[in-house]
């Protein structure tokens, strides 16, 4: 009787949680969509078409559509080379210092979004380092070089490898040398053995990459804002531009539900790409891949010289920032580089000036609170999903994965648009103006990564342990909690970290959802790039830049590096010498 009480109990503790997440989901990632699609197209509660008639009527509106596409077109082929060469040379091919090169690749990983914009821009930039040196050895030379399609296109080709670094570099891994042996031993070339051979068994992993670069491209915000100029600006700078008047607002929603329809139909297609996807089968017992020696002498020093040039377009930026960070007032606003230069002033005042490290504050306050939030969220949905006694559990499934469907900023806009006024289902609490508004921002656009990965951690689970405390009188909370989330712990740590660190830098949706008075670190140094940016403002930015690198590259140390290995190696020794002492 005690049991079938507190099975009931528990019953209704389960039915009030799935209220309170259905709630969630509907509120924060339907209703404000759907809500934006009304305020676009239903004007006085009738359908109405004037939006169109402003969308293609603006010359702005319809060169941002047209110059997000070419971008996006134009990327899929740069960083597609750029992103299979930097793998290739560090993981296929024998390249002298090969382990050097690779940090400099792996840079993208932790130095993104406006934050490494602004690098290239300090490099490149009218101000910058290589065109001052440009300019005193051609005197004629127009110091706004580095403004356009070619900027953006060449900033956003080294810095949208992260997905080659990653994806691409496991499906190396993964090849199976007694292959490559054995058609070597047949007589193939090398060049044969890479495109009949390698290049087939990637092509799965190439169209992934290939769609989340198109993506990437067509929704593309700091590269455009940045270094775009007035000429080449795409959707998501220009719906920033048109979101800032009430008469143009409209303008702005109608472009975000553009870049979304586009967003989705991609993604159709990605997923029948990948279910159609062509795979080769290899041995069980795969032999570990060696790399391959380039026998021809002149392509051999042509890959060693590619190698190295993009090494240095790579390191430059990064360099330059963190001598910069070092750097006096003076030195920054005239390039001239000396030993009197360098001083730690910069980083003093970033240690002890309330105002000047409130941005970090913010950020990682912000962060790291999305970051549990999702993950909470997206632990419960996946349980709920794993247990499902009903068909309608689906909807958890669903209402997580809705965000991936959509853009930045259409969320961003969605939040705004609709909680900028009472609203019943948020029991007519205004949110806009609040430091709660990016909070849900930001957990709303990390709940499909996070649901995806801790589902992909419930299937490491043995139904037998549940089984087993089930059979010892455990109930289903204390199961959940004593027996699953310790088997998980260490994913769902990962994916905490992963979180934290995307949106640590995040410039995409702040720009909509910040409050003036607790401004991120993205909002900080978008700020300092600015041409009309003080030099203080410009010395601090550097400092951020720095600070947040290392910040990012402990993250994903952690996240997806030894970290946490060696922590739980730790605690094992620890565990162990207790054990030992009796």
């Amino acid at each position: 009787m005690k049991q079938r009480s507190k099975s009931k109990s528990f019953s209704i503790q389960t039915l009030i949680l799935k209220i309170v997440i259905v709630w969630a989901i509907v509120a924060f990632v339907i209703y404000p969509n759907l809500n934006l699609l009304v305020s676009v197209f239903y004007k006085n509660g009738q359908f109405s078409t004037e939006v169109f008639g402003k969308v293609f009527g603006s010359a702005r509106a319809m060169k941002s559509l047209v110059n997000s596409f070419i971008l996006a077109f134009t990327l899929v082929v740069t960083v597609n080379i750029v992103g299979t060469l930097s793998v290739l040379l560090t993981e296929y091919w024998d390249i002298k210092g090969a382990r050097v090169l690779k940090l400099a690749y792996m840079s993208s990983l932790i130095y993104g979004g406006v934050v490494l914009v602004s690098g290239y821009k300090y490099v490149y930039g009218a101000n910058g380092l290589l065109t001052k040196l440009l300019v005193s050895i051609f005197p004629g030379m127009n110091p706004n070089w580095f403004v356009g399609y070619g900027a953006v296109v060449f900033v956003m080709t080294f810095s949208c490898t992260q997905n080659h670094m990653m994806f691409l570099k496991n499906a190396i891994h993964g090849l199976d040398y007694h292959t490559i042996e054995a058609a070597k031993n047949m007589g193939a070339s090398g060049s044969r053995i890479f495109f009949q051979i390698v290049m087939p068994v990637l092509k799965p992993t190439f169209f992934a990459i290939t769609i989340l670069t198109f993506l990437t491209g067509l929704g593309a915000m700091s590269a455009p804002l940045i270094v775009g100029g007035e000429n080449f600006q795409t959707i998501n700078p220009m719906i920033i531009t048109f979101a800032k008047s009430s008469f143009s607002r409209e303008v702005a929603a109608f472009l975000a539900v553009l870049l979304g329809i586009a967003t989705m139909i991609l993604l159709a297609v990605f997923s029948r790409i990948e279910k159609g996807g062509n795979y080769i089968s290899v041995s069980k017992t795969k032999a570990k891949l060696k790399k391959q020696k380039i026998s021809n002498p002149v392509f051999n020093v042509a890959a060693h010289v590619v190698a190295y040039a993009m090494f240095a377009i790579y390191v430059i930026p990064i360099i330059l920032v963190i001598v910069y960070s070092f750097c006096d007032s003076l030195t920054i606003k005239t390039g001239n580089l000396t030993l009197n230069s360098f001083t730690l002033a910069n980083y003093q005042k970033l240690f002890t000036s309330a105002e000047a490290i409130k941005p970090y504050i913010v950020s990682i306050v912000y962060s790291l609170l999305a970051a549990v939030l999702a993950v909470l969220m997206a632990v419960i949905c996946a349980r709920f999903v794993r247990t499902a006694k009903h068909k309608y559990d689906v909807f958890f499934e669903w209402g997580m994965l809705i965000p991936w469907l959509l853009p930045a900023t259409l969320i961003a806009l969605g939040l705004t648009t609709t909680y900028g006024e009472r609203q019943p289902i948020l029991f007519n609490y205004v949110m806009v103006g609040t430091l709660v508004l990016m909070l849900v921002g930001y957990t709303v656009v990390k709940l499909p990564f996070s649901y995806r990965m801790v589902k992909a951690a419930f299937f490491s689970i043995d139904n037998d342990l549940e089984e087993a405390a089930k059979c010892m009188g455990a109930g289903t909370l204390y199961t959940m909690i004593k027996v699953i989330l310790p088997v998980i712990f260490p994913a769902i740590m990962s994916i905490i970290i992963l979180n934290f660190n995307g949106m640590l830098s995040d410039y995409d949706l702040s720009v909509f959802l910040y409050h003036p008075l607790f401004q991120p670190l993205g909002i900080v140094v978008k700020a300092a790039s600015d041409e009309s940016a003080s030099i203080d403002a410009r010395a601090m930015g550097f400092v951020y830049t720095v600070v947040l690198m290392i910040l990012s590259s402990v993250a994903l140390y952690f996240g997806q590096g030894d970290g946490m290995e060696r922590i739980r190696r730790w605690k094992q020794r620890r565990f162990e010498k207790r054990v030992a002492k009796g």
